[in-house]
């Protein structure tokens, strides 16, 4: 047990269930008192709250896992004396075709699954498939859907990649959907991870950004939050002129670096008073819970604090339960863990609780260094390359291609600023096929650039001559 020292409250921080598969989606069954959790692979477990007994609820059969694929997104719907419902994102596979699917169940008290309803099925990929699920308080179903890797859907209202979804309860379109015969709510998305609704019913997304701004979007009825044609806020002369004949809406809070958002959940309890109206995030790059303080109208975040940074691992879903209490899980055993992890307890489900006792470890939530991150070819490298070729620089096998000992990063310069620049989209490195394409670095400086290119070529068992060059403009 640690605890977690506010300005005037103690929180414990304990494990409630160790040992899990990759748990992507927490949800409060309060008929049972439990947590009902989606893992990747397709099974659906509870856990009692008071025993801490895990439960193999159901497993989902024709569930295709892969990296970022399988069972994902959830929403549990419980209304009184009536039919409950659990609503399930998930990946399957049909030939050589992906598809992510949004099924509706009939859930029991025992928390049997029954009677499954496939409402929609659109286009997958072997990334960008979004997929939370929140029911609002009007009862309508809310699909955070991802573009699908396809730069053409996001902007595309015909289709239903990159954008939220707005559906009645039964799988039908709503008559007061703001676009007519469609259950298109808003667009222009590349791949949300976190979805929420604030008490006073604001509905809010985290978002992937590629190579720069991660977003938090608060989410208005037939608005274009910009992707591919905006990424994150507007702020360069490219996508100011954009904007003089689009209408776009900003986020309201983006990271550059990124921080790989994932799970959202709005704290609106007087239990952890220093939290309240609080946006919770939990990051799966930086490995830390992210506390966003939202103004008194909730539209704008105006403090951001840091929980556990790189010392839990990969963090993926948050909820907070109506007793002030909030869960969050670990996802280190994914596609992508980190160094040093996973531990031999992973993966976890935690828990956040007020206490009267403090308990040592006392840990302190951190405030985000708003000063410009330091410009040495550690750091940048850190910031900007790590999460994906790892601090040794091994790579990921058969996704990431690793930068030690690699002949084009100790070839030639021009080639490897190139790469750094513009990406890599053939995913085909030395004779070997990697699933990751890699984004271009271009909005870094080019001291920046041939920076992050000199440290690679003199690290990781790498001898190639330092880059004296200090221009790239004839490779921009």
């Amino acid at each position: 047990m640690n605890s977690i020292q506010l300005e005037n409250s103690i929180l414990s921080l304990t494990k409630e269930a160790t040992n899990l598969n990759v748990p992507w989606d927490l949800q409060y069954d309060r008929i049972n008192d439990a947590i009902l959790f989606s893992e990747i692979g397709g099974a659906i477990r509870r856990l009692d709250i008071k025993s801490k007994q895990v439960l193999l609820i159901d497993s989902i059969p024709d569930v295709y896992q892969q990296r970022t694929l399988g069972l994902l997104g959830m929403a549990l719907y419980q209304p009184e004396n009536e039919q409950a419902y659990l609503y399930l994102s998930y990946t399957s596979k049909k030939d050589s075709s992906i598809f992510s699917n949004l099924y509706r169940y009939n859930y029991n008290p025992t928390g049997r699954l029954s009677n499954p309803v496939q409402l929609l099925q659109i286009p997958g990929n072997t990334g960008h498939n979004g997929s939370r699920i929140v029911i609002s308080p009007d009862k309508k179903v809310y699909w955070a859907t991802g573009d699908a890797a396809t730069d053409t859907y996001a902007q595309d209202s015909t289709s239903l990649n990159g954008k939220i979804l707005r559906l009645n309860l039964d799988g039908s379109i709503p008559k007061d959907n703001p676009i007519a015969n469609s259950y298109v709510y808003a667009w222009g998305f590349r791949n949300m991870q976190g979805l929420t609704y604030s008490t006073e019913g604001i509905l809010y997304t985290s978002e992937h950004g590629d190579a720069i701004e991660d977003e938090i979007n608060l989410i208005l009825p037939l608005k274009n939050y910009g992707w591919p044609l905006i990424e994150g806020m507007i702020d360069t002369e490219k996508e100011k002129a954009k904007v003089k004949t689009l209408a776009i809406e900003e986020p309201i809070k983006s990271w550059t670096p990124v921080v790989a958002p994932a799970g959202l959940a709005y704290y609106g309890s007087d239990v952890i008073p220093e939290w309240k109206k609080s946006l919770l995030l939990t990051t799966l790059k930086n490995q830390s819970l992210r506390i966003l303080s939202l103004s008194d109208d909730g539209h704008r975040i105006i403090d951001e604090q840091v929980l556990f940074q790189d010392q839990l691992g990969r963090l993926r879903s948050v909820i907070t339960l109506p007793n002030g209490d909030i869960y969050f899980c670990s996802s280190n055993r994914d596609w992508n863990p980190q160094k040093g992890f996973p531990k031999q307890e992973d993966d976890v489900i935690y828990r956040l609780r007020v206490s009267e006792k403090t308990h040592a470890p006392i840990l302190h939530p951190q405030s985000v260094d708003t000063q410009p991150a330091a410009k040495d070819g550690h750091a940048l490298y850190e910031a900007y390359c790590t999460s994906c070729h790892k601090s040794d620089g091994e790579g990921l096998t058969n996704t990431f291609p690793p930068l030690a000992k690699s002949n084009t990063v100790n070839g030639d310069e021009k080639a490897l600023l190139q790469i750094i620049l513009h990406g890599v989209q053939e995913k085909n490195m030395e004779s070997i096929k990697y699933e990751g394409a890699m984004p271009g670095f271009s909005f870094l400086t080019d001291a920046e650039i041939i920076t992050i290119a000199n440290y690679i070529r003199t690290n990781f068992g790498n001898n190639a001559g330092k880059i004296e060059s200090s221009s790239l403009t004839s490779l921009r």
